[in-house]
């Protein structure tokens, strides 16, 4: 019982820490004069992954790689599927030209190329499938180039970009709150693997079911809170682009750095689940054109969480 109890509070720790550790590092970055732009697309979209990074690290570090590559593969459909299906039957969500054409392919490549960097076994015939160092380095190749790419189209079109409201803190309680942000990051991280762990040994669930699901959804939730508020206020576009965004640094930057610290071992069964991530993106962009064109309806929203729902008791009965 106390297991899941510090599960449970491992998860408010984990999402508290990674607004503290935003807030601080945001006005830390505004007093050196940083716009509000590439504070947004840096510091607030690492600050949403942060979650993410930390449990997949540490479950790595522990040889619970099932947990850390699940975690990621698993957020990413929670993102398409039922956040932003969730955000859609708030207020239907009208997408921007730049989000259609370049982030949401940028989205579908990252999933494309996790599947092929983790086909060792499919492509050169190998006795098992891992992603290396060489695979992680890739990937954070990638990653560089996305933000690049995502802070140069931000400053030419700057009064497209989401406003960004900064706290403004005292270089001390910047720190401060940096501070308890890491320790809230990494104490809640670790009572989520272990939880998990636990959780998976007394339901006789795989890891990778766990990963999927319990630990996918609750480091997903900053994404879910972040998505549901922008359908609310009618910012929709920030909606989508949150999901979108949070994916692309998952996989790019979360995994990237999680198999460059130690390689992650890939079992067949998650090969399936890659192809699921990369099939959301492929039908997220479908959506856009059905029905009132670049925009997901309010029944489309419903479609998508029954998607999900039919995805997890598909990994319930094979897992």
């Amino acid at each position: 019982m106390l297991t899941y109890f510090l599960l449970a509070i491992g998860f408010v720790l984990l999402i508290k820490g990674a607004d503290l550790l935003v807030d601080g590092s945001a006005a830390i970055a505004k007093k050196y004069n940083i716009s509000n732009i590439v504070i947004g697309l840096t510091i607030v979209s690492f600050g949403t992954s942060s979650p993410e990074l930390i449990v997949s690290l540490l479950a790595s570090i522990k040889g619970n790689t099932d947990i850390a590559i699940g975690n990621v593969v698993g957020s990413n459909i929670v993102n398409i599927f039922f956040i932003l299906g969730v955000s859609a039957t708030i207020y239907p969500l009208l997408t921007k030209s730049n989000t259609i054409w370049k982030e949401i392919p940028m989205s579908l490549l990252a999933a494309l190329m996790l599947f092929v960097l983790a086909s060792d076994q499919l492509i050169d015939g190998s006795s098992f499938s891992m992603l290396t160092r060489i695979d992680g380095i890739v990937l954070l190749a990638f990653f560089v180039i996305f933000i690049y790419y995502t802070v140069g189209i931000s400053k030419a079109d700057a009064d497209d970009s989401p406003e960004v409201v900064v706290p403004v803190l005292s270089s001390g309680k910047s720190i401060v709150y940096i501070l308890l942000g890491l320790a809230g990051l990494v104490i809640g991280g670790k009572w989520i693997v272990d939880g998990a762990v636990h959780m998976a040994k007394n339901m006789g669930w795989s890891e990778s079911l766990i990963g999927l699901t319990i630990v996918a959804v609750g480091t997903s939730l900053p994404e879910l809170a972040a998505s549901a508020m922008a359908a609310y206020k009618k910012q929709t576009d920030i909606a989508i682009g949150n999901v979108v965004g949070s994916n692309i640094f998952n996989i790019f930057f979360v995994l990237g750095t999680s198999a460059l610290i130690k390689p992650l071992p890939f079992n067949s069964g998650t090969a399936i689940d890659v192809m699921v991530a990369c099939l959301a993106s492929i039908i997220l962009f479908a959506l856009l054109f059905v029905g009132k064109k670049h925009t997901i309806e309010k029944w489309q929203g419903v479609f998508m969480i029954l998607i999900y729902g039919a995805y997890i008791i598909f990994l319930i009965n094979t897992k």
